[in-house]
């Protein structure tokens, strides 16, 4: 039986324009108009029979107009015209209701068969029409698929729901103003995901602020700072090394090599060739001759930096046999800056992660174990627990951050490539404050382009590999637009910058773009949820997390009206000397 039961006398007005999925409808009751709402929703009368069209009301619009250009006066006298009004509803079409389809009753899709006919009857949806269309909405999703956000700002007791499966294939976008309730969705997104039991993600935790977040299924891990560098595990304690023979020879050059430097193509070649010679010489004693036959500069084998730096070295100060005498070889001090700056780099304690990492990460299997600790999802590892991975990189210098986490990035990408596609298990990327490592406009430094790439290539090509993508900022008019543009769904909070404005209406349906015109105006903890995972694009209230983020919010009035000490200065003094954060003494 259908939910909406409506007499003609129940109509607010009738269809006096059809453009595609835009509706134009009179109102001759000012009284009916005057409590229609912008954003509301709406059922007109479809040309099939057992079948409704749902819309959203968008603008609602009432003009004095002359009464012989709508006919509706009789009895004009002369050149005498009586004013008269003309009210209009405009509704954009999102979907149909049909009472039956197959063995399932009132079914809603997101689809539009037809469009309504001229004088076609249109209805407000209230009250108890409302409610019986929000509990459909609420239920449309099987078990499986469901994503639960909160509820519904049309009706609390209605919940919202995402389609799991497309928010994470088809990639999404979480934007809003610092305070509007970013962080508190992504958590609740996240606690959603461990509650699964084979779940799988991780999270480029940036500033630390998802460290509250305590839930069965979620497991932390931190890019080993300068205080971590005398561990005797590469892994212990979710602390994480990443070792320079995981970088991309690209990634080599623009950490090594200065290009405004004349002798640049020499020094990038030598780096080149001895970095093969050294990972050769490291398959060879290792008697890997399956791996030895076929590796390239790019893969993914433990070398010795040092035994670079001594052959530089050497070719820097070669002499050759000359005519009469020795001579200076080739490359002789041509080679001498980028030994220096491999060296400074070496030794540089904020780099630690990269180049001193305990012995075990140059042992062949190691990778696996990275690996297994980042990418295996839950049913994978050997604890079984903690699917969704949050990784810490806010001790990470901020020049390095774009190369780092594209490196992590790379590595899970390439992992899903080269894995038999029946043995694959998705993982999803959340990427925090994206708009410091995939930027829009990038700068001089090579850190950025190379993140830049390899998330260009995973939000185009991850759906394939199963690598999903959460794009989350406060400023997107700032992240990368190609990437952006991969994103079909879109959660957005408060946004009271223009220039991000403008992005999300770009990313919004032509039909749907009055709806960023709420963006300033949201609550704390509201979004509008556009987008092939949601059945209904419309506004959220974010349910609250049980974990919240420390989202670095400080309540500045109440802090300075307590009476007490505050926290020992000499600590954080302590702390920057030593490039780690540490607790106070006692």
């Amino acid at each position: 039986m259908s939910i909406f039961k409506y007499n003609d006398t129940d109509a607010l007005g009738r269809v006096k324009s059809v453009d595609t999925a835009i509706v134009i409808v009179h109102v001759a009751d000012v009284e009916r108009l005057r409590k229609l709402q912008v954003n509301r929703l709406a059922v007109l009368q479809s040309s099939h029979p057992g079948q409704h069209l749902i819309g959203i009301i968008q603008k609602i619009t009432r003009n004095a107009v002359e009464a012989k250009e709508i006919g509706d006066v009789e009895g004009d006298e002369g050149d005498l015209k009586l004013p008269t009004e003309l009210n209009l509803v405009r509704i954009t079409l999102i979907g149909t209701m049909v009472d039956k389809l197959g063995a399932e009753s009132n079914v809603f899709l997101r689809t539009l068969e037809t469009v309504p006919e001229i004088d076609a009857n249109c209805f407000a949806v209230e009250g108890e029409s409302l409610t019986n269309f929000m509990q459909v909405i609420a239920n449309i999703a099987s078990d499986g698929e469901r994503l639960s956000l909160g509820h519904y700002t049309l009706d609390d007791k209605a919940e919202a729901f995402l389609n799991g499966n497309k928010f994470f294939q088809r990639h999404a976008i979480i934007v809003g103003s610092t305070g509007s309730g970013k962080s508190w969705t992504t958590a609740r997104v996240l606690e959603c995901m461990a509650g699964l039991p084979n779940a799988n993600g991780i999270v480029f935790d940036i500033h630390g602020e998802y460290r509250p977040l305590k839930a069965d299924g979620i497991r932390h891990l931190r890019i080993a700072s300068p205080k971590d560098l005398d561990a005797k595990s590469a892994l212990k304690d979710g602390i994480v090394h990443l070792p320079y023979w995981l970088l991309a020879y690209e990634a080599m050059v623009s950490m090594f090599v200065d290009r405004s430097d004349q002798n640049a193509p020499n020094q990038a070649m030598l780096m080149s060739r001895t970095i093969i010679e050294a990972k050769r010489d490291y398959l060879t004693k290792g008697k890997h001759d399956e791996v030895l036959n076929n590796f390239t500069i790019d893969s993914p084998i433990p070398f010795s930096i040092a035994d670079v730096i001594a052959r530089l070295e050497e070719l820097d100060s070669e002499m050759i046999p000359g005519a009469r005498s020795e001579k200076q070889g080739p490359f002789h001090g041509k080679l001498s800056r980028l030994v220096e700056r491999l060296k400074n780099k070496q030794t540089d304690r904020r780099l630690g992660f990269l180049f001193q990492a305990p012995k075990e990460t140059m042992e062949f299997d190691w990778l696996d174990k990275l690996v297994a600790a980042l990418v295996a999802g839950t049913k994978d590892q050997a604890d079984k627990l903690g699917g969704v991975k949050i990784v810490d990189f806010s001790e990470v210098p901020s020049d390095m951050l774009p190369l780092i986490i594209s490196l992590v990035a790379k590595l899970i990408f390439s992992i899903q490539q080269w894995t038999l596609t029946e043995n694959r298990h998705p993982i999803a990327l959340f990427c925090d404050e994206a708009h410091l490592y995939i930027p829009e406009r990038q700068s001089s430094s090579g850190g950025e382009a190379f993140a830049v790439d390899a998330f260009e290539r995973i939000a185009k090509e991850g759906r394939k590999y199963g690598v999903g993508l959460v794009v989350i900022s406060q400023r997107p008019s700032e992240v990368n637009r190609t990437v952006l543009s991969q994103c079909n769904n879109l959660v957005a909070m408060r946004l009271t910058n223009g220039d991000d404005q403008n992005v999300v209406r770009r990313l919004l349906p032509d039909s749907l773009g009055g709806f960023s015109d709420l963006l300033p105006v949201l609550d704390t903890g509201e979004a509008l949820v556009v987008g092939d995972a949601s059945l209904l694009p419309t506004r959220v209230r974010i349910q609250q997390p049980e974990n919240k983020p420390n989202s670095g919010t400080v309540p500045f009035w109440d802090k300075w009206g307590e009476d007490k000490e505050v926290a020992k200065l000499s600590d954080a003094v302590a702390s920057w000397r030593k490039q780690a954060i540490q607790a106070s003494k006692k």
